[in-house]
């Protein structure tokens, strides 16, 4: 496990009408402040990433589909770095992920449909806080397959 990831399994609530899939309360550990929610869709065979945030946690959950997550920490003083570690998130494995600053994250959709990212972050989108390099860069120790 990557130096402050975080999950936490989610609770879904099912009967006859549909379900209720919760995300996050102002009252669980992870959650330190609101800076916004948004929504992000993943394209069958399509690589998002590599990206990190200098600044902003990201708590992310997969409501529709599922995700390979892939998390790179070169964090300078890390217990953990250079380790990589790979989450499935989604409809099947329902759970929050806490992805701190400076750690490195890409996803894909591991299903033959989008899938899609719910993200509750704790800073509100700063696009002067966000470092990127393409999939297949040699600072990034994984090769998308």
């Amino acid at each position: 496990m990557i130096d402050g990831v975080q999950l936490k399994p989610l609770k879904i609530i099912r009967d006859a009408r549909g379900q209720v899939m919760h995300m996050m309360r102002c009252d669980d550990g992870v959650f330190t402040r609101f800076g916004e929610i948004y929504f992000s869709v993943i394209n069958p065979d399509v690589v998002k990433g590599w990206k990190k945030h200098q600044k902003m946690t990201m708590h992310f959950a997969v409501p529709v589909g599922d995700i390979r997550l892939v998390i790179y920490d070169n964090r300078l003083g890390s217990p953990t770095r250079g380790e990589v570690q790979q989450i499935l998130v989604g409809e099947e494995n329902y759970q929050l992920v806490c992805i701190p600053p400076a750690v490195w994250y890409s996803v894909r959709s591991e299903n033959d449909h989008w899938a899609m990212i719910a993200n509750c972050s704790d800073i509100p989108h700063d696009p002067n806080e966000i470092e990127e390099v393409p999939i297949g860069s040699a600072d990034i120790p994984y090769v998308w397959t």
